[in-house]
Parts: structure tokens; C-alpha cells; sequence
């Protein structure tokens, strides 16, 4: 056998376990219906929502008015972590102008501690004040501060966790998704972490895999308390996924895609959206130089094999690898569908993919260099205390 066949047999048989074996995340089918009827009288007052915010004038009004207006009504604990934007003053405002400042708590972050990730510890700052209340809330919405929601949708989020007995329920927020930068990109984003964590395992409690979405979790206060609290992560930069797994030990957890959650954080670039990736790419594979080494042929093997043999091959190789990026077409449409886009985004995954691949690069690279994890201004994985 030929290294062309054998590179076009092997690509096939990965897409062939992908598409049939890996909890069918490509058709993007866990998704927030919102079919349970919220109970108004039994979710009022259970929910106080922490949002740690540093430097996110731009769009935490917007944030913090969406959460305001909910039905019915939560209050809010917003940790400024050192901002110099005025974004302690745009969220009172916002409260202000809605007549509901009684509800909202702006505590000025203290100063970034050893070990910590500067979300954590905004976080845990908020989540301390809540817990020093003579009767906290029944659940804790973590939130971040670009997040905004549809009036009933955190009503619904208490009553499916009510119902299902949830100590983690998550909502993958929609991100925005207008501009060429963001219509190349953002939907390649939402696929892959899918493939790495497929919602429907995440969501089964026999299964070990773990994972949520960081701008949206409702968590369940004395399953988080049980679980170690923030501080038991307190230096992970992909928070979100190390937090559910934490939880699932405590009970089951839930992950699922929504039109009732969106991301306010316009990308205006490739640039943007290349630091989001290059900020946690590498933590991923756990800062391993084999890891970064098998990811990079195996995305070369699976991504960007299959179009090149079909154009630069023949006979059995170009039809293997034809049907290779097929299927990689095929698996893109639910989430170009749930993006609104064409379905002919589809035969561009493979110079997607090839983008993400330079992203995680970048992310290495950055870390080999001292500034790994970098966000708002801050290195949060400098060798030397990530190693």
C-alpha cells in the first residue's frame, strides 16, 4: 500500500469514528428548547448571579440589564477586578436607569494573589460575599461579563435543574457571528469544542467526561461548596471545564447549546479571535510538547489530507479522500445551520481547521515565552509557574 492510500484510508477511518462514534456531537442536537415551564414563586430570590468584569465598559451595561430584567427578578454581584474603564460605573448605571440598584453589589477586586487566574479570583471574591449572607442563594449563576439573556432564561435554567436534580446547568452562548472574520471562524469554534467534549457524554452521568460553557453556569450552592469551591481550580485557565469536572462527582451536570444566551463581544479580526483561541489552546494539552506535536498530525491527517489528495491524487486515493472531505462538509452543517450561514462553509473547514492549528501554535509559543495565558493585560500562565 501506498503512503497516499494509507494517509487517505486513515483519514476516512478517523471521519468514519467521528461521524458514527463520537456521541454524535457534528449534529449539534443538545440544544435548550426550553420546554419546562418556569415556576416564578418558587425561583425568586434563589439565584444571585456573580459576574467578575475587568475592563468590560463596552458591554457590561448591556450584560447587567439583561440579568435585571429577568422574570423573576435575581440580584447581582459584580466583582471589579481592577478596571480602569469605568466599567463599576457603567453597571451602576444600568441598574440605576432600570431602578433596580438594590439589586445590584459592585465589590472592588482585591489585588491578584500566587496561583490564582485573575477570573478565579474575581469569582471567588464574589461568591465569598454571597456566602457571607445570613441566607445565600440556592444556586449561584456565574456569568461573565459579555453575557446577555433572553427575560425568562435563567428562570428556566433554576427550573430544569430543579426538575433533573442538576448541580451544573450550562448554556453555551451564541457569539456573535456578523462580520467575514467572525463568519470564517467563530462557528469552527463551537465544532471543535463539541469534538472534544461532546454534549451528549458530558450530559450523561455514567460517562466521566465533563465540560461547561464558562459565560453561563447555574451551579447549585452546596454542590459547589461539596465540590472544593472556586479555590479548588483556582490556577486552571480552561475554568469552565475544570469546574464541571469537579461538579459531575456531585451530581449530574448539563451542557447545551441555546438561542436565549449570547455572547455580546464582537471579534473585529482574525486577530481577536486568534489571541481568544492562542489564550487556552495550549493549556489544553496540558503545556506537552507530545501532545502539541500528535494534535498537529492528527488535524494535518484529519483536516488537511483529505482535499489535498483529492486534488493532487489519483484513483483509489482521490476517492477515499473525496469522501474524506465529504464527510467534513457533512459534519460542519448543523452548526453552520444553528450560525444561519451557507452550507458552502462546509469545504472551507479544512483551511478553518488549518487556521485553529496556527492558533494553538501561536498558543505554545506564546507560553515557551513567558506570556501564556494572556488576558486583559495579564500573563496567566508564565512558564515558570504553569511547568
Amino acid at each position: 500500500m501506498s503512503a497516499s492510500l494509507l494517509i487517505a484510508a486513515l483519514s476516512l477511518a478517523i471521519w468514519a469514528y467521528l461521524l458514527f462514534a463520537r456521541g454524535g456531537f457534528w449534529r449539534a442536537a443538545e440544544r435548550d428548547d426550553l420546554s419546562l415551564s418556569p415556576q416564578p414563586t418558587d425561583v425568586e430570590a434563589a439565584v444571585t448571579a456573580v459576574i467578575p468584569a475587568r475592563n468590560e465598559a463596552d458591554v457590561v451595561g448591556r450584560a447587567v440589564a439583561s440579568l435585571l430584567s429577568q422574570k423573576p427578578a435575581l440580584d447581582i454581584v459584580l466583582v471589579n477586578d481592577q478596571s480602569n474603564d469605568g466599567t463599576a460605573e457603567t453597571a451602576d448605571r444600568a441598574a440605576a436607569e432600570l431602578g433596580a440598584s438594590n439589586r445590584l453589589k459592585v465589590l472592588a477586586g482585591r489585588p491578584l494573589p500566587p496561583g490564582w487566574t485573575g477570573k478565579l479570583w474575581a469569582l471567588q471574591q464574589g461568591v465569598d460575599h454571597v456566602l457571607a449572607r445570613p441566607a445565600p442563594a440556592e444556586f449561584l449563576l456565574l456569568s461573565d461579563a459579555d453575557i446577555a439573556y433572553a427575560p425568562d432564561s435563567i428562570a428556566a435554567l433554576v427550573a430544569e435543574a430543579r426538575a433533573s436534580g442538576l448541580v451544573l446547568n450550562s448554556r453555551m452562548a451564541k457569539l456573535c457571528c456578523t462580520n467575514p472574520a467572525e463568519r470564517a471562524l467563530i462557528p469552527a469554534f463551537i465544532f471543535f469544542f463539541q469534538m472534544l467534549y461532546p454534549f451528549a457524554w458530558v450530559n450523561q452521568p455514567a460517562r466521566v467526561i465533563a465540560a461547561a460553557a464558562g459565560g453561563c453556569m447555574l451551579l447549585r450552592r452546596e454542590a459547589l461548596l461539596a465540590a472544593g469551591g472556586i479555590e479548588s481550580i483556582r490556577g486552571e485557565l480552561i475554568d469552565d471545564c475544570a469546574l464541571a469536572r469537579r461538579m459531575k462527582p456531585k451530581g449530574p451536570i448539563r451542557l447545551l447549546l441555546t438561542e436565549r444566551v449570547r455572547s455580546l463581544r464582537p471579534y473585529a479580526g482574525v486577530g481577536e479571535i486568534r489571541r481568544m483561541v492562542a489564550r487556552s489552546a495550549y493549556a489544553q494539552l496540558h503545556f506537552s510538547p507530545l501532545l502539541l506535536l500528535g494534535t498537529a498530525a492528527g488535524m494535518v491527517l484529519t483536516y488537511l489530507a483529505p482535499p489535498l489528495l483529492a486534488l493532487f491524487g489519483a484513483g483509489a486515493v482521490r476517492l477515499l479522500a473525496l469522501a474524506s472531505w465529504a464527510a467534513t462538509a457533512l459534519a460542519f452543517q448543523p452548526v453552520l445551520r444553528f450560525y444561519r450561514l451557507s452550507p458552502l462553509w462546509g469545504l472551507a473547514l479544512p483551511l478553518i481547521a488549518a487556521a485553529y492549528l496556527a492558533f494553538t501554535l501561536d498558543s505554545a509559543w506564546q507560553y515557551w515565552h513567558g506570556r501564556g495565558g494572556l488576558w486583559k493585560g495579564r500573563s496567566q500562565a508564565p512558564r515558570s509557574e504553569a511547568a
